[in-house]
């Protein structure tokens, strides 16, 4: 059983939590807990061996937890996803992979693109694709994807470079729900051509950033990065092509994290453990 909490900081807040667990016989396997002290947040997450009543463990810890705190008692699993594609396949096809493998941490219930180019590959694994080109309003494609994904019902919206801005109106119906990856070491060259900006400015690193979309362009909740080293005899094409290599991995890493509850969000900020 997973323990997920997060609420505001007060002393004995662990011993609590542990008080808890041991009246209900629960043997704690694994415990990772965080303090931001300049917030004065609490962060934990439990792996605990044994049968209890959920609903009812929940609610003994809200007795002793501060007033709004976030509580989830073994949460689903195995998640749901839907992806969002554009032309690039790299992403989307270590996605299908592990998707077929059942080492994905969740099921992708299906993807959806705004070009038919990645048709094709989801047919051989057997996964439905959608076909909802942008229009000239953009509002009419985006409550189009929007009423798929709802009729799916996921618990994350996975963008494998899909290379649209959503909307504010968007975002808001999938609040810390829609996971991107960008081509960049953010907050260094946001937005795009990220590869073209760091060629132009001479770099020696380049890197990718999975985070959570916001109504912010790029500047959402980090959840993981990865850089690797560059020179003056890399061409833009050089970059492009090691750049998906990385991209490919920090999503992977990504998904993993938040799939298996690993990954807090508190403001614009993110706690990991990892």
């Amino acid at each position: 059983m997973i323990i997920i909490i997060q609420c505001r900081d007060q002393v004995g807040l662990v011993a609590d939590i542990s008080g808890i667990l041991a009246a209900a016989q629960l043997n704690i396997i694994s415990m990772r807990e965080h303090v931001d002290k300049a917030e004065n947040r609490f962060f934990m997450r439990l792996e605990v061996d044994g049968v209890s009543d959920e609903v009812l463990l929940e609610a003994q810890m809200r007795q002793v937890l501060p007033s709004g705190a976030v509580i989830q008692v073994n949460p689903v699993p195995d998640k749901k996803v839907v992806v969002m594609v554009t032309k690039e396949y790299h992403c989307l096809a270590d996605i299908l992979i592990r998707n077929n493998f059942n080492t994905l941490g969740a099921q992708v219930l299906c993807v959806i693109g705004n070009h038919d180019v990645l048709q094709k590959i989801c047919e051989r694994f057997a996964v439905p694709f959608f076909l909802i080109p942008y229009h000239e309003d953009k509002e009419v494609s985006e409550r189009e994807i929007i009423a798929k994904i709802r009729s799916y019902d996921p618990d994350y919206v996975v963008l494998a470079k899909f290379m649209r801005i959503l909307s504010p109106a968007f975002v808001a119906n999938f609040p810390n729900k829609v996971i991107n990856i960008h081509h960049s070491f953010l907050p260094a060259f946001a937005g795009a051509n990220p590869y073209k900006k760091a060629f132009e400015r001479g770099v020696k690193l380049i890197g990718a950033t999975a985070h959570f979309v916001t109504d912010d362009l790029d500047e959402g909740p980090i959840i993981a990065q990865q850089i690797i080293p560059v020179n003056h005899s890399f061409t833009v094409a050089d970059m492009v092509k090691s750049g998906q290599e990385i991209e490919t991995a920090v999503l992977a890493k990504a998904l993993r994290l938040v799939l298996n509850d690993r990954v807090f969000v508190y403001r614009n900020k993110t706690v990991v453990f990892e």
